[in-house]
């Protein structure tokens, strides 16, 4: 479900479906529901709507199948994309139940891949424990295993290109297509306060390690921690508490209005990973800010970001990067090459230009 765009997947899909709009295409949506609810305002931005219930039975989990494909299977999806000939664009690899299906073999079909699935789930595994640890990494051997199903692909779009590197083998045309962004704001520089920030959700594991390791690596050993605010999505308590405990600011749920005038006045974004998967769309995003942007080695590779970045291999280079660029702003010179590199690859509406031009 891409509406609200509240985390990194949906906001790809998102602000995809603007751009898909203002160029004159009339999406037909098929979502699968589980929680998120069926919102009347995504109606806006499509042409029609299909919802479907995700199945969660406790049996899926002993396929062969991923548990996240085989839980997607539904068999009045596949009598409506039986109903027309439209070009079928496949949301990432969990979404592919039908890519091999026969009954769809001269439609033209794109598998849009926001990650390499079974590296990303090897990763959750390893940063997790109990039930889940052993789940993550069943999934990511099923998902390996699944993959190969690209090759029905007429078209894969990668997120990044060190993924389309790796998507290539097997035969399917491969091309990048960046992470969607919000419409570009060209004008919007303005002077920065000395505090640094991170953003993300913060349910999501690997970014609470992210914000742990930041903390205790690197602003409490400078005595900085006064200077760092988090904000994100449902933090949970043992975070709260150890930003609470170290001084902290820790911002849950900020509304969209609280989230950017965050990025837009902070000085530093900091960001640290400890898995390569994918892009990070609020890397991105704090791209678009007139802060500096600070990041470790894992949340930059296999994209073409790192001119636009300080990069710090250890936390040593953390500490020295945040004492000189927190008494530096960032200038207006600066700000105006970086948007226009992003303008220039990461314009959502372009490269959507680009996918229609393909599609017969």
């Amino acid at each position: 479900m891409p509406f609200p765009p509240d985390y990194g997947g949906a906001m790809d899909v998102f602000f995809r479906l603007l751009a898909f709009q203002q160029l004159g295409v009339k999406v037909h949506l098929h979502c699968f529901e589980y929680g998120r609810g069926m919102p009347e305002e995504l109606k806006k931005y499509v042409h029609r709507i299909h919802y479907y219930r995700r199945k969660k039975n406790i049996a899926d989990s002993l396929s062969r199948l991923p548990f996240i494909v085989r839980s997607r299977d539904s068999r009045q999806l596949i009598r409506n994309l039986l109903d027309d000939d439209y070009p079928i664009l496949f949301e990432g690899l969990h979404s592919c139940y039908y890519l091999k299906d026969k009954r769809l073999k001269k439609r033209f079909k794109m598998v849009r891949m926001h990650n390499i699935e079974h590296d990303y789930y090897l990763a959750l595994s390893e940063a997790s424990s109990g039930w889940k640890k052993r789940f993550f990494f069943r999934e990511s051997k099923k998902l390996k295993r699944f993959e190969p199903v690209l090759k029905h692909a007429d078209l894969i779009l990668a997120i990044k290109e060190g993924d389309a590197i790796k998507l290539q083998h097997y035969g399917a045309p491969t091309q990048v297509l960046p992470a969607s962004l919000m419409p570009l704001n060209y004008a919007d520089f303005s002077l920065t306060q000395p505090f640094c920030f991170y953003h993300g959700n913060l349910s999501v594991r690997e970014n609470e390690r992210a914000v742990e390791w930041l903390i205790t690596e690197v602003f409490q050993p400078l005595n900085m921690c006064e200077t760092f605010k988090v904000a994100g999505k449902n933090p949970s308590e043992k975070l709260m508490s150890l930003c609470t405990e170290h001084g902290v600011e820790i911002i849950p749920n900020p509304s969209e209005e609280v989230l950017n005038d965050l990025l837009k006045t902070a000085r530093v974004h900091v960001f640290y990973s400890d898995q390569s998967t994918g892009v990070k769309l609020k890397l991105l995003r704090s791209l678009l800010s007139p802060g500096h942007v600070i990041v470790n080695q894992k949340m930059i590779e296999g994209t073409d970001l790192l001119s636009l970045c300080d990069l710090a291999l250890i936390a040593e280079d953390f500490k020295g990067l945040l004492l000189e660029r927190i008494q530096s702003p960032l200038s207006e010179a600066e700000f105006v090459l970086r948007i226009n590199y992003l303008r220039e690859h990461y314009d959502t509406l372009e490269n959507c230009r680009k996918v229609r031009e393909i599609i017969p």
